[in-house]
């Protein structure tokens, strides 16, 4: 506070008078290096703005109005309370403009801290070497320089450095504690650090020790020395760990050293036979750090014969000839690193009683040097022991149970398999009987056999070679025999993708096409495929790509480009990696050959209309022709009143109900004699008389009348036909009982002639009119034939009749 007093008397007065002078504005204590954590005063002198107020801003942020004081109209002081900010840049601003008026950068410097000494490199038993190190969170663009102060009760050095670590040329006096400052000074700013008292002992970093190891028949034994410290208590760590190409977690042994000791025998007893061992140690006294680790010894631990396990097992094949059995038995070898002569002896015996052997005798030794060997037994239940010697003498045995060919045992039931990252993991249902464990044996090959023990229903198999088909067995375990073995379904450690992916066919259309595969595989365990990916492209467009399951063969490319060159290619996807096949190439083709083949059925069904249709107009105008009659051929006719039926329906169509038959009788007359009798009789069988539609037309019966009359200017011969009523005419046979005296016809009803135009050709139908001529007597026609009229050929058409009646 009375520092901060002074200041303003020294500065802010200074400034007031100076302002009374000039007016002025500025920022006052610029570039400022202040102790990290510490507080900070600004001035601001507003004279040149005035009567505008101002505010402040750190780092372009606004600060708080509460932390600046406004001492008088021209001049404020802002205050920042423990200021850790590295760096910053202070502005003062007019409130009514904003602009600047001034400002100063703050820059924090923080004390040396955690200072830590060491003491090592003894002679003997005094250390020589003196080292101190902190720590200095600073970043500044000036040099540091650091000077460390040691202080005794008897005398005090300095060392400087311009580093965090600084070394004494001398060494402390041992049993006298000292006390340790930094002071670390620029041309701007200087600051001291808080003071640390050490006691010699606390920090003295004691050499490594020295080991000796020894491998004994189950143990190893570690031999320290640490003489330079015979009178002081020292803690020590024993580290070993097994010497493999993979490394294995280091295991620690504590021990302590009491004082005049010097020397510490440690003995490691957790060791496995026959391995490579690496050991080392440290040490160091009460509260100091430890030393470094000592050189590290390697030794081989010796064969220990209580942990000699064979792991003894049999394989049984079936029956041969004689009942012969081979049996193949498996161990657990001594590890080859361990060191003499080692040899095994096979013993199979009966079971229970005597039991002849393929050789007739009771008992067989096989010498063995390797972890197997083959053996036959008879079909009855046999033993099997293994014995293994260690320089000639016993080692370890164990015996195995064979049971009779076709024995009844217990065996388990329902091995459930799968593979969970290349390990078969197995699972089964134990027997009824009590069991004292299970043995599970596998191999791919038939050859090499693997098997260890397990106690519960359940077990996982690890380290399998990749993509192998395994074969395992479980056998259930009892106090002195064995079940039968239950073998699993074969199962694959891991599944790979095929090696070869081969597109077979490639079938392309205009805008698709349909790519088929086959897959290819010459090893087991290949078809872990999950997916297939189709990818396609053209010559220099983006790649596309179809997916599809791994139960397809077969992907449909959509959407392509008609007349394009494609490239294609079919991978395989699986966990385990993906198969490529090789690129094919294709072109897709110009138009739909769908549609090709729907214009070409097109094409042929219209022609196959169009000659159908002429064929069709062809028969019907043929029967056209055929049905309607020309009246060229036709002769002039009369209908009797009597046969004048009403026909219901067009004429053109009529039914067979309402056909009307009638006979006509054609006659000849001449001049001078009456009408002959009828000629023909009747058209009821007459098939060309028929309309279309194939009804036939009965005609009004009648006569027709032929008269025949000799021109006067011409000698040439003048027939008319005419119809004669058949009233009016005899029947055959019938003549004469007609009168003597013909009928004299009226001039009105004399036979007409179609009136004929001057323009148009001679007309040959007869007039029809709604007055029916009478029937012509003999005499009436001799009349007729009597006239001088030109001979006249007169037609009728079926027609007229209708007409006739509509009149």
């Amino acid at each position: 506070m009375y520092s901060f007093s002074a200041l303003y008397i020294l500065i802010v007065i200074p400034a007031i008078c100076e302002g009374d002078n000039e007016k002025t504005c500025n920022v006052i204590n610029k570039n400022r290096y202040v102790e990290l954590g510490s507080d900070v005063k600004i001035m601001c002198q507003s004279l040149c703005i005035l009567p505008d107020k101002t505010y402040w801003t750190l780092n372009n942020d606004l600060i708080d109005d509460r932390l600046s004081e406004t001492i008088n109209s021209s001049y404020t002081v802002l205050s920042l309370r423990n200021f850790t900010t590295q760096s910053a840049t202070v502005q003062c601003h007019g409130f009514v403009t904003g602009h600047v008026i001034g400002g100063t950068t703050i820059r924090t410097y923080a004390k040396p801290s955690k200072i830590s000494c060491i003491l090592q490199n003894p002679i003997w038993y005094s250390p020589t070497d003196f080292s101190c190190n902190w720590e200095h969170k600073m970043s500044s663009s000036l040099e540091i320089t650091y000077t460390v102060h040691r202080k005794c009760a008897f005398y005090s050095e300095n060392c400087t450095s311009k580093t965090t670590s600084c070394t004494f040329k001398m060494a402390p006096l041992l049993g006298k504690n000292f006390s340790i400052t930094v002071r670390a000074s620029t041309t701007a700013w200087e600051v001291v650090s808080d003071t640390y008292e050490f006691d010699p002992y606390h920090i003295w970093k004691i050499t490594a020790p020295e080991i000796q190891v020894t491998a004994l028949s189950d143990q190893l034994l570690v031999e320290l020395n640490q003489r330079q410290l015979e009178h002081h208590q020292v803690h020590c760590q024993v580290e070993y760990n097994k010497s493999l190409s993979g490394g294995t977690q280091e295991q620690l042994l504590n021990i302590v050293i009491n004082p005049l000791d010097g020397r510490k025998n440690v003995t490691i007893e957790e060791v496995e036979s026959c391995t490579d061992y690496t050991v080392s140690a440290r040490c160091a006294l009460d509260k100091a750090p430890w030393s470094d680790w000592s050189q590290k010894k390697t030794v081989l631990s010796q064969l220990k014969k209580s942990t000699v396990k064979l792991g003894l097992w049999r394989k049984l094949a079936d029956p041969g000839k004689n009942g012969v059995r081979k049996v193949y038995v498996m161990w657990t070898e001594i590890p080859s690193s361990c060191k003499g002569e080692f040899y095994y002896t096979i013993d199979v015996t009966p079971y229970k009683k005597y039991t002849p052997l393929v050789d007739e005798n009771y008992h067989t030794d096989a010498f063995c040097n390797a972890s197997a060997c083959d053996v036959n037994v008879g079909p009855d239940a046999h033993s099997i022991t293994l014995t293994v010697l260690h320089n000639g003498n016993p080692l370890g045995n164990e015996s195995i149970y064979v049971p009779a060919f076709g024995e009844s045992l217990p065996q388990v039931k329902h091995i459930q398999t799968s593979t969970h990252e290349g390990d078969i993991v197995l699972r089964w249902q134990a027997p009824v009987e009590n069991v004292s464990g299970y043995m599970v044996d596998w191999t791919h090959d038939g050859k090499k056999h693997y098997w260890k023990e397990n106690k519960y229903t359940n077990t996982t198999l690890y380290d399998l070679e990749d993509f192998k088909q395994y074969n395992v067995t479980v056998t259930p375990l009892f106090d002195d025999k064995t079940g039968l073995g239950t073998q699993a379904i074969q199962i694959c450690s891991r599944e790979r993708v095929p090696e070869t992916i081969s597109i077979s066919e490639v079938l392309a259309e205009d805008r698709s096409a349909l790519v088929t595969w086959n897959k290819e595989s010459q090893f087991q365990c290949s078809g872990g495929v999950v997916n297939y990916a189709v990818f396609y492209r053209t010559e220099k467009g983006s790649q596309l790509n179809v997916t599809v399951d791994s139960t397809k063969r077969e992907a449909l490319l959509e959407d392509l480009k008609p007349a394009t060159k494609y490239s294609v290619h079919v991978m395989a996807i699986a966990l385990t990696g993906n198969s490529s096949s090789i690129d094919r190439y294709f072109e897709t083709k110009r138009y739909d050959p769908r549609l090709i083949l729907v214009l070409s059925i097109c094409g042929g069904v219209v022609i196959l209309l169009v000659i159908s249709l002429g064929l069709c107009c062809g028969f019907q105008w043929k029967k056209f022709t055929e049905m309607v009659p020309n009246p060229g051929f036709s002769s002039l006719a009369l209908w009797s009143p009597q046969s004048h039926q009403k026909i219901s329906q067009p004429f053109n169509n009529p039914s067979e109900s309402q056909t009307v038959f009638e006979k006509v009788y054609p006659c000849e007359l001449d001049i001078t004699t009456s009408c002959i009798t009828p000629l023909v009789t009747g058209f009821h069988d007459n098939s060309n008389l028929k309309p279309a539609g194939g009804q036939t037309m009965g005609l009004s019966s009648g006569v027709i009348c032929r008269i025949s009359s000799e021109s006067e200017d011409s000698e040439s011969v003048e027939e008319t036909d005419i119809a004669v009523s058949p009233a009016n005419v005899p029947a055959p046979g019938l003549e004469e009982e007609r009168p003597a005296n013909p009928v004299e016809t009226p001039p009105h009803k004399e036979l007409s002639v179609l009136p004929v135009s001057e323009n148009s050709p001679l007309s040959p139908y007869r007039s029809q009119g709604s007055d029916e001529p009478p029937a012509l007597s003999a005499s009436e026609c001799e009349s007729l034939s009597a006239k001088k009229t030109p001979p006249v050929t007169v037609y009728i058409t079926l027609d007229m009749f209708q007409q006739g009646q509509g009149r």
